[in-house]
């Protein structure tokens, strides 16, 4: 028997999916570049603890400002859609015969689609709002959740670069750790993150890693010239 197999919850993946790049990439760079200029681990984990902070907040504060305007204009549609139903029916119905002249219907069917949708003026709208505007009604509470989730996510990504900092005193010997713990991170999240989303999960993993070792070695060096300077 054939079976389909489809990515469910995409809206949460995604939010995943950016609060982890972030939570992983930004505190990684941060804490090697402070590595680069000082000695001590403790001034890196609390300077990394404050990014993590406010960089989670920043992240979760941006998810639910993202959820809210796709709120709004979904509703701000949705209100001018019901006003053109009852404002310019014919006109709204020759949009559905020209969505359904894309299936390839014939003209005949298409009106007949047209006059047996606008019966319902719901049903009608949520097709218009579907098929011509492309919008799908947000879930209750989304920009609330999609706060929650980047934030989270972002946090528990920072922590993973920050942690051998928590544990080893000297903080070049720290970043050592810091760069096998969060190389390997990045790949596996990379891997997962390309299955999911459809793409070749090698390639896809190799990209993160590398992206990730290039702001990180990019901020080490950067502060290396600064303090040798």
């Amino acid at each position: 028997m054939h079976k389909e197999y489809h990515v469910t919850g995409s809206e949460t993946i995604r939010d995943i999916v950016i609060g982890m790049s972030d939570g992983l990439t930004v505190p990684f760079a941060l804490a090697a570049g402070l590595s680069g200029a000082i000695s001590s681990s403790g001034i890196v984990v609390t300077a990394g603890i404050a990014e993590i902070v406010a960089g989670s907040i920043a992240m979760g504060l941006g998810g639910f400002l993202a959820g809210r305007t796709e709120v709004d204009h979904y509703n701000s549609e949705l209100k001018r859609e019901y006003e053109e139903v009852d404002r310019v029916p014919e006109q709204e119905k020759a949009e559905v015969k020209t969505v359904f002249a894309a299936f390839g219907l014939s003209e005949s069917l298409q009106q007949q689609v047209a006059d047996e949708m606008a019966k319902d003026k719901d049903k009608w709208v949520e097709f218009m709002m579907r098929y011509e505007l492309g919008l799908e009604e947000p879930q209750a509470n989304r920009a609330t959740r999609s706060a929650f989730t980047i934030g989270v996510s972002y946090i528990v990504g920072g922590i993973i670069p920050l942690s051998p900092y928590i544990l080893v005193e000297n903080s070049v010997t720290a970043l050592y750790y810091s760069c096998l713990v969060t190389l390997i991170s990045l790949f596996v999240f990379g891997y997962f993150k390309s299955k999911l989303t459809g793409q070749p999960a090698l390639s896809g993993a190799v990209k993160v890693v590398f992206i990730g070792a290039l702001a990180a070695g990019a901020a080490f060096l950067m502060a290396r010239l600064i303090n040798n300077g």
